[in-house]
């Protein structure tokens, strides 16, 4: 079951994001088998992240709060908010999948 986990960076926390890029990058390889999409939130500039959206394929919210909770940002404390809800995909890749 998808679930869609969307963070939002504490502000002024840039400098703690630089320094777990390495770490959070080494996680989601880690863990690619349960992502279906992820990526940062970008600033309307595109030159700074605030957050992000990832898509796990995962059977259990608790599986999905894991998940979220074991990541390097989520750990070294970046994060203000952390949203989790099940999600359908209903377009992909320009084309719809269920009726809507």
């Amino acid at each position: 079951m998808p679930f869609a986990i969307i963070t939002r960076d504490k502000p002024g926390h840039t400098d703690l994001r630089d320094q777990h890029q390495s770490a959070h990058k080494a996680y989601l390889d880690e863990h690619k088998a349960i992502l279906l999409a992820a990526g940062a939130k970008l600033d309307d500039d595109g030159a700074h992240a605030n957050g992000g959206i990832l898509i796990v394929d995962v059977e259990t919210r608790a599986e999905a709060e894991d998940f979220v909770r074991d990541d390097p940002f989520s750990t070294a404390g970046l994060f203000a908010s952390v949203e989790i809800t099940r999600w359908r995909k209903a377009f992909f890749q320009y084309e719809r999948l269920v009726d809507l």
